[in-house]
């Protein structure tokens, strides 16, 4: 969310900017809708000033038109408050419809081309000639089950079955233990149900409603998270950190659950698009000058993961058009897949800025004593079904085998997944 006075101010230069994004900013409406809020509780205040005044004047026993003159005098504050109240919705609802402002620094466009490679990392990418495509090794070795799931829940859900729950497990049990004993974060357990409040504070109400699995209505109204980014990030909605105390590194394994509405017909085969998946997330909370430092940072821990793993893969840095609502800068880790010749996304790092933060309010107290808007950063280290599948595409074997590499020996109990589904 942003500070409407900062916007206003920034005239112009708000508008380019989120033109980038393909947003329009109207300021106009920005405007009209902040100068009625602020007529409204100047309403408000006057009204309450006459009303205290009157009681002042009234003493111990008004007169009988005194205490109608009082009566209509309340109901005359009350129309005001639910005009205010109404005055600030309009402006409510205008601001959180803005997505965040991207940085000048991250390159134009909004398609995948557009963005910008910053390196590659892990063996040089295996060549795609014989390759296969992740569901036909794993429906091969009897691992994944797709049809079976199906039959469950419908489509874009799957079933792993053996070794390859087995590898599941060790996976987050891997990337875990490297972010909380290596890269010193905080391991959480989390609700998986959260409510408006929380989905709001981090830009996914009202923009991605759509994408959103919710239950109930009412008080019992609640949303399935789509990644743990959601609740760890509101771990300290309403704080005020002590600036001594941050940066705050913070993550959790949970289930993502995304409708992925308008991605229909992408994606259909495999794991790559569920409705249902895990995923290790990482969330950074710190003052705002140091938050690109901290991007960088939580960039090295994720891809830390895929070199442990001796996986192919690359960086980029996203085009403006094609940034995350809440994020100013995004860089994708793509790992190569061979079954399909090309890289593909397997994890989002994103400085969000202070914009999550002034949503949730989250300060932070400086050394001398003020109070600043945090800065929040989130990234995927790494979500488990991507993760395996390019195991199985990237470390397939001629004989059909898949060789795991010796990270997830210990984790996974076993070094191969043999032809016939058996492990050694």
């Amino acid at each position: 969310m942003h500070d409407v006075r900062e916007l206003l101010e920034m005239g112009p230069e708000a508008v380019r900017r989120l033109a980038r994004r393909r947003h329009t900013l109207e300021p106009d409406a920005l405007q009209g809708a902040h100068r009625r809020r602020a007529q409204a509780l100047r309403a408000v205040s006057a009204l309450r000033a006459d009303l205290k005044a009157a009681a002042r004047t009234g003493g111990a026993a008004p007169s009988p038109q005194a205490r109608e003159a009082a009566r209509q005098l309340r109901e005359r504050v009350q129309q005001a408050e639910a005009a205010a109240q109404r005055a600030e919705a309009e402006l409510a609802d205008l601001l959180l419809a803005l997505p965040n402002l991207p940085l000048d620094e991250v390159p134009d466009g909004h398609r995948d081309s557009d963005a910008v490679e910053i390196r590659r990392g892990g063996p040089p990418p295996a060549t795609a000639a014989g390759a296969r495509h992740h569901a036909e090794i794993g429906e091969a070795l009897g691992i994944l089950d797709p049809a079976r799931a199906a039959r469950l829940s419908g489509a874009r859900f799957t079933v792993t079955r053996g070794p390859g729950a087995r590898l599941e497990r060790a996976l987050g049990d891997f990337f875990l233990d490297l972010h909380t004993r290596e890269h010193g974060y905080t391991e959480h357990g989390v609700p998986y149900l959260v409510n408006r409040a929380t989905m709001t504070a981090t830009g996914q109400l009202p923009k991605f409603a759509d994408d959103l699995f919710a239950t109930g209505a009412g008080e019992r109204e609640l949303f399935m998270v789509p990644t743990a980014e959601v609740p760890l990030t509101n771990l300290a909605a309403g704080d005020l950190l002590d600036a001594a105390s941050l940066p705050l590194a913070l993550t959790a394994r949970t289930p993502c659950f995304r409708a992925e509405a308008g991605s229909y017909g992408r994606d259909t085969r495999g794991i790559l698009r569920l409705h249902q998946f895990e995923k290790v997330e990482l969330v950074r909370i710190c003052a705002a000058e140091d938050a690109p430092r901290q991007l960088e940072v939580m960039l090295g821990h994720a891809e830390e993961c895929l070199r442990r793993l001796q996986l192919s893969y690359r960086v980029v840095l996203l085009a403006a058009g094609d940034l995350g609502f809440s994020a100013r800068k995004t860089y994708d880790i793509e790992v190569w897949l061979p079954g399909s010749g090309a890289y593909r996304e397997i994890s989002s790092v994103s400085d969000c800025g202070t914009f999550q933060a002034r949503r949730a309010g989250i300060r932070v107290r400086t050394p001398g004593g003020a109070h600043q808007m945090a800065a929040t950063l989130n990234g995927s280290a790494l979500p488990i079904g991507r993760t395996l599948a390019a195991l199985l595409e990237q470390g397939r074997r001629p004989d059909g085998s898949v060789h795991l590499p010796p990270a997830l020996h210990p984790y996974a109990g076993f070094s191969r997944i043999l032809g016939d589904g058996t492990t050694d």
